[in-house]
C-alpha cells in the first residue's frame, strides 16, 4: 500500500483556521492516482506561462530559458522574490503543484513532470531516493545552515525547511481547572488528562502520522503499541483530519471545542495571538514534538539540469528563506535568517525533538500505520 506525501505540514501565513487545512491530508490514493488522480493543479508561473520556451536547455542569451519545478498545494514563494529570481537567471518558472508529491515522483521516474522537486520531507524521502527518483547534487550554499539536515552524503536531496508536529495546550482551560499542564508524552496517559487529548488518523493526516512516528520514537518499535494501547485507555479522540481536530474539538481554536490538547504544529501559538499580544493564548507541550525536513532535489532524467541546480541555489538564498516563515509556515534552515517578531515571541523552535531513522521510517511505514489502524481503529 501506498500513501500520500505529508509534507505540506507546517505551512503557510494564513489565519489558524484555514493554515494547517493544507497539512490535513495523507489522503491515500495510490489507487486514485492510478486512475487519473495524477492530475494536478493548473501550472502557474510568475512570468507568463505562454510564453515559456518549453524546454529551453539553459538560461542563455535573450530568451529565457524554462524550469518546472514539481511541488505541493501548499507551496507559496512571494511574486517579486520568485520574479528577481527568472530575471537574474533568464529563467521562467513554472510551479506544479501535486497531491500525494512522493507517490507522483516514484510513479513518473522514467518520465519525471519537471526539472527539480520541493516538498518531499523525511518521512517519505527515503522511498523516493530508493526509487531512484533524484539526480545528487551539492550546492555550493549548504554551509549556510543546510548540511545540518543532510539527507544523506550524496546530497540526493537538499535541505529547505524544517517544522515541527507536537501536542498545543489551551493555556486558559487549565488555568481555570487548576491542573499542571501536561510536559510530556508520558504525561498524557496519566488519568488526571484523560479525555483531555484530540489527534489524527495515521493512516489519514499527516500530523496524525507525525504524532505516530513521535510516539514510536519515544517507546521504541517494540514499546509503541503499549502506549497507543493506553493512550486509547485514556480517551484519546481520533478525527480523520487536522481541520476537525483543531478547528472543532480544540477548546483554544475558533470552535471552542472541549479538548484542551490537540496535536497540532509548534508553529500554530502564533495563529492563536491575537495582534499585540504579550502571550500567546496557546502553547506546545515540548516533550511531544516531531521534526519534519522538507528537501528540494533535482529529478534524475531532468531536460534542464542546470537550471535545476539554480532553483535548489535560490530556496538557499537569503531571500527565498527569509519568506519561509510568512509564505509556508515553516522555520528556514539559514540560522542567520531573521523570523517574523511572533515568530520570536511565541513560536521559537524546541532544542530537543523526536526523531526516527528516515530509512527505518522507510522501511516500516506502511507496517506502522496499518498496526496502528488495526489497534486504534479497530
Amino acid at each position: 500500500m501506498l500513501y500520500n506525501s505529508i509534507s505540506h505540514s507546517f505551512r503557510r501565513s494564513r489565519p489558524a483556521s484555514s493554515r494547517h487545512a493544507l497539512a490535513t491530508s495523507l489522503a491515500v490514493c495510490f489507487a486514485a492516482i492510478v486512475a487519473g488522480c495524477a492530475s494536478s493543479d493548473p501550472a502557474v508561473s510568475a512570468n507568463s506561462a505562454a510564453n515559456s520556451p518549453a524546454n529551453s536547455p539553459a538560461g542563455v542569451g535573450s530568451k529565457p530559458a524554462a524550469v518546472t519545478l514539481v511541488t505541493h498545494n501548499s507551496f507559496s514563494v512571494d511574486p517579486k522574490v520568485l520574479a528577481d529570481f527568472e530575471v537574474a537567471n533568464n529563467l521562467t518558472v513554472t510551479v506544479l503543484a501535486q497531491d500525494a508529491l512522493a507517490n507522483q515522483l516514484v510513479l513518473t521516474k522514467d518520465n519525471p513532470l519537471g526539472d527539480v522537486s520541493y516538498g518531499i520531507d523525511n518521512t517519505f524521502a527515503s522511498r523516493a531516493v530508493q526509487a531512484g527518483v533524484f539526480s545528487p547534487y551539492t550546492s555550493p550554499l549548504l554551509p549556510m545552515g543546510s548540511d545540518k539536515y543532510a539527507f544523506d552524503a550524496d546530497n540526493s536531496l537538499t535541505a529547505v525547511d524544517f517544522g515541527d508536529v507536537c501536542v498545543n495546550v489551551d493555556h486558559a482551560w487549565f488555568s481555570a481547572k487548576g491542573l499542571a499542564e501536561p510536559t510530556s508524552l508520558e504525561d498524557l496517559i496519566k488519568p488526571e488528562y484523560k479525555n483531555l487529548l484530540v489527534g489524527q488518523s495515521a493512516a489519514t493526516s499527516s500530523t496524525g502520522l507525525a504524532f505516530l512516528l513521535a510516539t514510536i520514537g519515544h517507546s521504541g518499535v517494540d514499546g509503541w503499541q503499549k502506549y497507543w494501547t493506553a493512550l486509547k485507555a485514556n480517551g484519546i479522540k481520533i478525527e480523520a483530519d487536522w481541520e476537525s481536530s483543531y478547528n472543532v474539538d480544540f477548546s483554544g481554536s475558533s470552535g471552542k471545542g472541549d479538548r484542551p490538547l490537540v496535536v497540532s504544529y509548534g508553529s500554530s501559538p502564533p495563529a492563536e495571538a491575537p495582534p499585540g499580544a504579550a502571550t500567546a493564548p496557546t502553547g506546545i507541550v515540548a516533550g511531544t514534538c516531531f521534526r519534519q525536513v522538507e528537501y528540494v532535489g533535482v529529478l534524475a532524467g531532468a531536460k534542464n539540469p542546470q537550471a535545476a541546480h539554480k532553483v535548489v541555489d535560490f530556496m538557499l538564498s537569503p531571500e527565498f528563506q527569509a519568506g519561509l516563515p510568512q509564505q509556508m509556515y515553516v522555520y528556514p534552515v539559514d540560522k542567520a535568517t531573521t523570523l517574523p517578531a511572533d515568530w520570536v515571541k511565541f513560536a521559537q523552535a524546541p532544542a530537543d525533538t523526536i526523531a526516527l531513522d528516515p530509512v527505518l521510517i522507510s522501511k516500516d511505514r506502511d507496517v506502522w500505520i496499518q498496526d496502528w489502524s488495526d489497534l486504534v481503529e479497530g
